[in-house]
């Protein structure tokens, strides 16, 4: 099944931004997410025809970063940070429980097709450790409970907000159509960096006292 003509409209806007046509693959694989869910062959197919390139230059560039799922992702995808920090601070123990709590595994998703996992390497939060993220959005300082609390509330459908960024848990679609470039409104919402993040310039602007 072929994209709609207003879809591919999108894509070309989404072309239009930039001075390159190629520069416009990153943006066109998350539109295609926003679609499918995932990374699909008609999505690197049609993505390589309006580009102009090979679909292996498309597959590459899908294939290398992990934001770019090639099965499809559950409504709500959380990545729960294993890295050195999160890890020792709890990030191992949160993974475990949630595997057991929803019984599934890395990479996998439940079948009702509501959420999926992924062992994330960094989540760029050390400052928040443990942390994990639902749809890239930020949830800072969990524990092996909250977390269970937070995909059961998702499944039910009312979504806790994320610690920081907007108010409102947007679906890994709706998500996967801000990374795009498409304007949501919610951009401002919320805090962006917290108290953690900004205590080094605390600091350093009281000459070396917190």
């Amino acid at each position: 099944m072929k994209f709609t003509s207003e879809q591919l409209k999108i894509m070309d806007s989404i072309i239009s931004r930039y001075p390159r046509s190629r520069s416009a693959i990153m943006p066109l694989l998350h539109y295609v997410q926003a679609i499918d869910g995932y990374v699909t062959e008609r999505g690197i197919e049609t993505i390589a025809e309006i580009l102009n390139l090979a679909t292996a230059e498309v597959t590459a560039v899908s294939s290398f970063y992990t934001q770019y799922r090639s099965e499809p992702a559950g409504e709500y995808h959380v990545g729960v940070c294993i890295n050195t920090l999160c890890a020792v601070m709890g990030g191992d123990e949160i993974y475990e429980s949630l595997t057991d709590h929803l019984g599934i595994e890395n990479h996998e998703t439940t079948k009702d097709g509501k959420v999926s996992i992924e062992r994330i390497e960094c989540n760029a939060a050390c400052d928040y450790a443990p942390v994990v993220m639902v749809n890239w959005e930020f949830y800072d300082n969990q524990t092996p409970q909250s977390v269970k609390d937070l995909v059961d509330s998702a499944r039910a459908g009312n979504p806790r907000p994320p610690t920081r960024g907007p108010s409102k848990l947007r679906t890994w679609k709706e998500n996967s159509e801000v990374l795009a470039g498409l304007n949501d409104g919610l951009a401002h919402e919320g805090v962006s960096a917290g108290s953690a993040s900004l205590l080094g310039l605390q600091i350093s602007k009281n000459g070396g006292r917190q």
